[in-house]
């Protein structure tokens, strides 16, 4: 049997499976100014869901990115984590080009728009990647990243098409190092 006649499975089998769903509700991200990050994300456009102060040691913000379900928490003595160490948070956007000149006007520092030339995924080190959105703009295939004032890492990843594990060979809707990489761990490759 080749290749292409392997029947794909999920990725992963559990025995939760199709019983709980499990959804990603929260992020909390460190800061050291809870009134200066609190700025920094109304800036960006997010919407404020929660300011709560229970006593001076503690307060809990939240905010949620436009067209999110997952919202991020920040605050006083929500978490022992040192502020500006949470790396790689991805933002999904539909157009990167959009969403970083949409930064821009809002006064945020911003890199310019970079993909990975192994067409899978950025490198942290910022090996293998070359400037500009990747050239056939494939679906997860083009980054920009920013950073709050604490430092704390965001990532915008532009997603335009859906990764499923029953994705065809030569899709072009995306690299084929991820179509290769995606058909290779459905099929217990």
């Amino acid at each position: 049997m080749g290749s292409a006649e392997v029947g794909i499975r999920p990725a992963v089998e559990s025995s939760w499976a199709g019983k709980v769903d499990m959804r990603l509700e929260i992020v909390i991200i460190p800061v050291s100014d809870v009134d200066r990050a609190k700025r920094f994300y109304g800036d960006l456009g997010w919407r404020l869901d929660i300011d709560h102060a229970a006593r001076d040691d503690y307060r809990v913000i939240q905010f949620t990115p436009p067209g999110s379900a997952c919202s991020v928490i920040f605050g006083k003595n929500v978490t022992a984590a040192a502020p500006g160490s949470m790396q790689g948070l991805h933002l999904i956007v539909s157009d990167i080009e959009a969403a970083r000149e949409d930064l821009l006007r809002r006064g945020v520092e911003i890199s310019e728009p970079f993909h990975d030339i192994g067409g899978v995924f950025h490198h942290a080190d910022g090996k293998g990647v070359a400037i500009g959105p990747n050239p056939q703009r494939r679906s997860y295939a083009s980054y920009a990243s920013f950073s709050d004032p604490d430092g704390n890492g965001w990532v915008f990843q532009e997603v335009t098409a859906r990764l499923s594990g029953d994705v065809e060979l030569g899709d072009a809707r995306f690299t084929s190092e991820v179509v290769n990489a995606v058909r290779h761990t459905a099929t217990g490759g």
